[in-house]
C-alpha cells in the first residue's frame, strides 16, 4: 500500500502553466508505475499520463501528449504533471494513482492507490 496526496492545482487563464505534485509514502516507491487521471463534471474518470517503475517509460493521452510531461523523483518519492499551454477543457480533478511493479498503463483498473485529486480549473 502507498497513501498518495496530490498538490499543485488551481485557477488559471488559458495558455498558462501548472506543475502538480504527487507525494507518496512508503519506502517502495521506486517499485510503483505511476499515473494521472482526471474527472471533468458529470464525465467518467480518463487517463491523462503515466511513467513505468523500471525505465521511465512514458504514456499519455492523445489529447495532452504535445503539452504535458509526466516525471518522477524516486528518492523525493514523488511524481509531477507539468502541464503547459492549458485549455478550458483541460478543467478537471487531477489524480494520481500508483501500480504496483505496472508497467504506466492506461486502464484505471490497472492502479491500486489512488489520492483524493486536485482542482485544476482553467479559464478562457
Amino acid at each position: 500500500q502507498v497513501q498518495l496526496v496530490e498538490s499543485g492545482g488551481g485557477l488559471v487563464q488559458a495558455g498558462d502553466s501548472l506543475r502538480l505534485s504527487c507525494a507518496a509514502s512508503g519506502r517502495t516507491f521506486s517499485r510503483y508505475a505511476m499515473g494521472w487521471f482526471r474527472q471533468a463534471p458529470g464525465k467518467e474518470r480518463e487517463f491523462v499520463a503515466a511513467i513505468s517503475w523500471n525505465d521511465g517509460t512514458t504514456n499519455y493521452a492523445d489529447s495532452v501528449s504535445d503539452r504535458f510531461t509526466i516525471s518522477r523523483d524516486n528518492p523525493k518519492n514523488t511524481v509531477y504533471l507539468q502541464m503547459n499551454s492549458l485549455k478550458p477543457e483541460d478543467t478537471a480533478v487531477y489524480y494520481c494513482a500508483a501500480d504496483y511493479f505496472g508497467l504506466g498503463g492506461s486502464s484505471l483498473q490497472m492502479y491500486e492507490n489512488w489520492g483524493q485529486g486536485t482542482q485544476v480549473t482553467v479559464s478562457s
